[in-house]
């Protein structure tokens, strides 16, 4: 017999509720058919069993539980609300591209990412990879730009300055390279302007750390490991972090301690502490696959 306490139908508020997302969205999943849902006279209602079936990944996710991982872009606020949350995620960052073939493969449960497109920042790079059971959330919009040492701040006002400087390069693969060389094309440079360090830079705080130690005169990174190193600072672009996240894995205790912790004033606190933050649409759904 069914159980009568639960209904057969949800409202869309209800939905919006269980997605974490504005009803505006649900609308707007409804009319694009990308959620189960009824039209009865005029009122959209979503059945119970099929919606949980859709959050689930019925519709040609990857089969099976993912691990506890959080792969692809480093980010240090990210990687401070994991630990300090005890949500229980482990972190295998070794650039956007990297973790959105891990997380593609099943071997993650959500990929950070902020990669540059064409007037925007990582839904067309997952959306072109035809992805199912998942989701793209906004984590933050981060400053990023050119990490000086305090020696050259003065002399660098924008990328064409760099050419002939050692610069701390990031890995293929890593958002920051693609902004790189997008940026060198605009300015009429290569790669071959520059002078590499030497050992490649993996996550955000190796690039500001390289400079700090005087392995470089400067690195793109973002605005907070300008702050924490001390460096001097061109801010270039807003860029969008998210996070690609496995809908199954999107309820689990893991991930929902740590978007839960998200709305605490500590996690509020640190973001401003560490500075280039911009939190105001964290948590919002930018992208959800079919």
């Amino acid at each position: 017999m069914p159980d009568t306490d639960q209904p057969r139908y949800l409202t869309t508020k209800e939905v919006a509720e269980l997605l974490r997302v504005r009803e505006r969205k649900v609308y707007d999943l409804a009319a694009a058919d990308e959620i189960p849902h009824r039209r009865i006279t005029g009122k959209l209602l979503f059945p119970a069993d099929e919606i949980h079936t859709w959050i689930e990944g019925g519709d040609g996710g990857v089969a099976g539980p993912r691990p506890d991982v959080v792969a692809g872009s480093h980010d240090p606020l990210l990687d401070w609300a994991i630990r300090e949350s005890g949500a229980g995620l482990a972190t295998l960052t070794d650039g956007s591209l990297d973790g959105l073939d891990r997380f593609a493969g099943g071997h993650a449960a959500a990929a950070g990412m902020h990669v540059p497109e064409d007037g925007g920042w990582n839904v067309g790079t997952v959306t072109a990879r035809g992805l199912a059971g998942c989701v793209l959330i906004g984590w933050a919009v981060r400053a990023r730009g050119i990490l000086l040492a305090p020696q050259i701040a003065d002399a660098v006002k924008g990328i064409a300055d760099l050419k002939g400087r050692r610069v701390a390069l990031r890995q293929d693969g890593a958002g920051a390279a693609a902004l790189l060389d997008r940026l060198l094309a605009e300015a009429g440079m290569t790669r071959d302007d520059l002078v590499p360090s030497g050992t490649v830079a993996r996550t955000e705080s190796d690039a500001a750390a390289a400079v700090s130690a005087g392995e470089a005169e400067a690195a793109l990174g973002i605005g907070a490991m300008a702050r924490q190193f001390g460096l001097g600072f061109v801010p270039l672009v807003e860029e969008n972090y998210d996070l690609l996240v496995d809908r199954r894995a999107w309820f689990t205790p893991p991930f929902q301690r740590l978007m839960t912790f998200t709305r605490s004033d500590s996690f509020r606190a640190k973001a401003d502490a560490l500075g280039g933050y911009d939190l105001t649409d964290a948590g919002a759904v930018r992208w959800l696959s079919r």
